[in-house]
């Protein structure tokens, strides 16, 4: 099951590779989006609450780019009965979609975060980087988990276009309140990780809980 992930990942890298289609378009959104709540909101810097709630609303809004093209590829060219048909267990290829997810979040993020940090919290992000990090592992991994499973539930239909996001973003609620309620104190001028070990705990759990639920519906998706 590794190898043949692996081998579907490295196909999905070095499509995005050529194509550009994915993770530019989803860091243009970012840019455009934190650039316009610079100058509309009017305000030399962002704190606290309305820090986060922008960061993580425009982030997983940008994921909507992401799972929409998630399986373009393999639709557009017929690829997905080649890979029904190909004698591997299917569960790789969950894998391989949510891994690609995954880094094309991180690659976003190279470049939203910082972004972020200059446009909208004058001194930038500070010491808040540390933990941000690991907020932002935890929260990329569910929206790969959950965002592999949409887009594979969306791929044969004709309204993917608004079945992704209609199914993608009740889901990711959870993920939106617990990753902008960890990052609100690191944001505020008074830094400290307040309960953050209880946000991070939450995250885990979500994480853990749409793995495995995931892989176990991937087949009867797939068979749908």
């Amino acid at each position: 099951m590794i190898a043949a992930a692996r081998t579907i990942l490295r196909k999905d890298l070095r499509l995005e590779l050529r194509t550009k289609e994915s993770v530019p378009a989803m860091t243009l959104f970012t840019l455009t989006v934190y650039v316009l709540f610079h100058f509309g909101l009017d305000r030399d810097s962002l704190d606290g609450e309305l820090a986060a709630g922008v960061l993580w609303v425009t982030l997983l809004l940008a994921a909507v780019i992401g799972v929409s093209r998630l399986f373009a590829a393999e639709r557009e060219q017929g690829g997905i009965d080649g890979l029904l048909l190909a004698p591997v267990d299917r569960t790789s290829l969950f894998v391989a979609k949510a891994a690609a997810l995954f880094l094309f979040l991180v690659a976003v993020e190279v470049v939203a975060v910082p972004a972020f940090g200059l446009l909208l919290l004058g001194p930038g992000l500070g010491g808040a980087l540390p933990e941000l990090l690991t907020i932002l592992a935890l929260g990329d991994v569910g929206i790969a988990a959950v965002g592999a499973l949409v887009a594979a539930l969306a791929a044969e239909t004709r309204a993917r276009e608004l079945i992704v996001p209609l199914l993608l973003l009740p889901l990711l609620v959870p993920v939106l309140i617990a990753c902008a309620q960890a990052t609100e104190p690191l944001l505020r001028q008074d830094q400290g990780p307040e309960d953050l070990g209880r946000w991070l705990a939450l995250l885990t759990l979500y994480d853990v809980v749409f793995v495995l639920l995931s892989v176990a519906v991937f087949d009867y998706l797939l068979e749908d």
